[in-house]
């Protein structure tokens, strides 16, 4: 193989350097959509711990003060002059309504939670980017010329046309490796 430095174009980059600037640039491509992925996911968790403490609060709410706040809940009701058993019923409509509220308040941070649509969105675009992107074949002249500058058996001899494949550009890449 010849140096690059004689062809025509020597100031453009060697096809090893392209491939490890387009890896590198894929590579933090991925990262950052990845960091991406964890900032929206992470602020999800947020929510959607709030949302989970707000239920749980409720739920201890319910079992630990319940027995206790309603007995002497009823029995305060009771000494105004109402019937006891009204009372006990006044003080648990009081508590249900209470966890209905801390209850609804839980469901509404669990209903803000969103999957990451800017990770979506940018991966989508991303794979829409990378499926229409296809190599740039060298012109057939200069296919020609390179051979004949490195001296290839196929320059000589076989020629270009004769070779599976087809197309010059191609052959001379396969023929390089």
């Amino acid at each position: 193989m010849s140096d690059p430095g004689n062809y025509a174009g020597s100031t453009d980059r060697s096809i090893g350097q392209l491939v490890a600037a387009a890896t590198a640039e894929m590579s933090a491509l991925v990262h950052d959509e990845i960091a991406l992925a964890k900032a929206e996911v992470r602020q999800d968790v947020k929510r959607g711990v709030i949302g989970s403490a707000a239920f749980i609060a409720a739920g201890v709410l319910l079992l630990f003060t319940m027995p206790m706040l309603s007995f002497a809940a009823a029995y305060g009701i009771h000494n105004l002059g109402l019937g006891l058993a009204w009372s006990f019923l006044i003080v648990a409509g009081a508590f249900i309504l209470l966890a209905a509220l801390i209850g609804f308040i839980g469901l509404r941070k669990f209903k803000k939670i969103k999957p990451p649509e800017k990770s979506i969105a940018s991966a989508k675009q991303t794979a829409a980017v990378l499926q229409n992107a296809k190599p740039h074949p060298r012109p057939a002249i200069e296919a020609d010329a390179i051979l004949r500058r490195s001296g290839s058996s196929l320059a000589a001899g076989k020629g270009v046309e004769s070779l599976p494949g087809g197309d010059k550009a191609g052959s001379v890449a396969r023929s390089s490796t």
